[in-house]
């Protein structure tokens, strides 16, 4: 007994030599800094959370709450709460354009995916092969990417679906016009709904600028794959398109989960191009129809423009939520077997 009073008593003796540990970990976060050092640790902290909440996520709420209002944006005093009026109008009375803008944001994903997301993959890995030139072929396919969308959208209108002169209609046209922007016949019918001609000739000017842009993203990646796992692969007796879709594209996986998210949101939230090229009729995606609710076709409705960016929002937002979340929940499932 006497033993082992003495063997708890050296212990404890011991364990007072070491400081105690902190309540949490916010007060052992916070007790690296020192006087003035906490003060410019919190200003680092605060200053961009406080923007982001005033410049994303206060804005974000507004427009969610003015969803449920009818309101012209000029005076207070005339906003009227009205519920869930404008989202019946939205899926009501309005349904037609609605309906057709979703269909547009589902082609457009589609097409991303289908085309500049394919199509980038395969510069990228032609370009990795360090093939003569490489850096030139590079410079040509990302200068796209450098351009505002809106200047894409003009160099498209006026130099290449020009009716007259236009590079495709030089091309294509077999000497006679054609106005590539104003022919609003369904090219492929789905119902009463369907791809308009104007919006395929679209998509080929948005696939111009996003190739380059998936292209960079891609070849970085593959600039950090171990060359000895390709090497093992082709020594296996592999051949070049195995050794790829076996070896390479599965360690991309990060870059993949990026390009996927990337490539959503920005099929959601596409803008520019369409709105410079936007002239004729059944182009619209939703931004389109949130903008001209605010500012141009029923302009002065904030109401029934911030139900539209609502419904983007919710979709966007919860796209990645699901993703992430799903991705994450994989992630560590793989680490625990």
């Amino acid at each position: 007994m006497e033993l082992s009073r003495g063997v708890d008593s050296d212990i404890q003796d011991s364990l007072k030599s070491y400081p105690a540990a902190p309540a949490n970990k916010r007060s052992r976060w916070f007790s690296q800094f020192d006087g003035r050092d906490k003060w410019i640790a919190l200003l680092m902290i605060g200053i961009p959370t406080l923007l982001h909440v005033a410049l994303v996520w206060f804005p974000t709420v507004s427009s969610i709450l003015l969803s449920f209002t009818n309101w012209n944006g000029i005076r207070f005093s005339s906003m009227e709460w009205v519920g869930l009026k404008n989202y019946q109008q939205i899926f009501g009375a309005f349904q037609r354009n609605t309906y057709q803008a979703l269909l547009n944001n589902t082609v457009l994903m589609l097409f991303l995916f289908a085309g500049p997301t394919a199509l980038g993959i395969l510069l990228a890995y032609l370009l990795d092969k360090n093939i003569r030139g490489t850096r030139i072929y590079q410079a040509v396919f990302f200068t796209p990417v450098v351009l505002s969308l809106a200047v894409v959208g003009f160099i498209w209108k006026s130099v290449i679906y020009s009716t007259d002169n236009g590079l495709a209609t030089q091309l294509f046209g077999g000497g006679k016009s054609v106005d590539w922007l104003g022919n609003q016949s369904f090219l492929i019918p789905i119902g009463d709904y369907g791809i308009s001609h104007n919006f395929a000739a679209i998509l080929v000017a948005i696939a111009w600028r996003h190739t380059g842009y998936i292209m960079v993203l891609y070849l970085a990646g593959l600039k950090a794959v171990d060359p000895s796992l390709r090497e093992a692969a082709l020594l296996d007796g592999s051949s070049e398109w195995q050794t790829f879709k076996n070896v390479i594209f599965p360690s991309l996986k990060p870059v993949n989960v990026v390009i996927v998210v990337i490539t959503v949101i920005e099929a959601l939230r596409a803008f520019d191009i369409i709105y410079v090229l936007n002239t004729p009729r059944k182009t619209e995606v939703l931004s389109i129809l949130t903008t001209n609710n605010l500012l141009g076709e029923g302009g002065g409705n904030v109401g029934r423009g911030s139900a539209y960016a609502t419904i983007l929002f919710i979709l966007c937002f919860g796209f990645v939520i699901w993703y992430v979340t799903n991705h994450y929940r994989n992630t560590q499932e793989g680490a625990d077997s």
